[in-house]
């Protein structure tokens, strides 16, 4: 009889663990000076409303027309375009992507959670790991934002996954917490994949 291992799938969260997620960047991309990428960044991904847009609690309609009212005339150009492309801008994290391919490899099943609007899937499809991912939740969807112990819950649910047995991994400590109250095992991610792995190694 083979002994069944601790941790049998591996959640990751998306933003900065898998893909960058970088706003200020995103913003300068489209502006010709600093002050104009702050001034995008500012209307755009630095307001309160950018979490209500990753909650499903608002459209993207809503967040365009409350960006637009919060930068000069000169520069909806550039605001519409950033809006329009920047997932484009979120690049593969290549370590990570690599880890998760090793991993189905090995046998784990391979999720994704993350606190992201009804555009993920523009970020999906150019992730390398995606083409192993087994499942994946997206808060606007689901209308319940990490650290809310409810959305790990309805991944469970939805993938008929065993709490004890997934391994969390997410850049914010909060996020993680959430999970393990939610029954799951955590690792807080800080750039460091050779830790990540021999943590999932040790929990085999």
């Amino acid at each position: 009889m083979t002994e069944q291992r601790a941790i049998t799938d591996i959640v990751f969260d998306m933003g900065n663990v898998l893909m960058t997620f970088d706003g200020h960047a995103f913003a300068e991309a489209y502006a010709d000076t600093p002050e104009d990428a702050e001034l995008i960044y500012g209307a755009l991904f630095g307001r309160t409303e950018w979490a209500l847009l990753d909650s499903g609690t608002i459209d993207h309609e809503t967040i365009a027309r409350v960006a637009e009212a919060h930068v000069p005339e000169r520069l909806l150009p550039n605001l519409r375009a950033c809006i329009a492309g920047w997932p484009e801008l979120s690049e593969p994290i290549a370590a990570t992507n690599a880890l998760a391919c090793r991993l189905k490899k090995q046998g784990y099943g391979i999720y994704v959670l993350s606190n992201a609007s009804t555009r993920i899937g523009e970020q999906l499809g150019h992730m390398p790991a995606m083409s192993v991912v087994d499942g994946w939740v997206a808060s606007a969807f689901e209308r319940i934002m990490k650290p809310d112990p409810a959305i790990f819950r309805a991944l469970c649910e939805r993938y008929d996954l065993v709490p004890s047995q997934c391994l969390f991994v997410d850049d914010s400590l909060d996020n993680c917490v959430g999970a393990e109250v939610a029954g799951m095992r955590s690792f807080h991610f800080t750039g460091n994949v050779d830790e990540l792995e021999a943590a999932i190694a040790e929990a085999h």
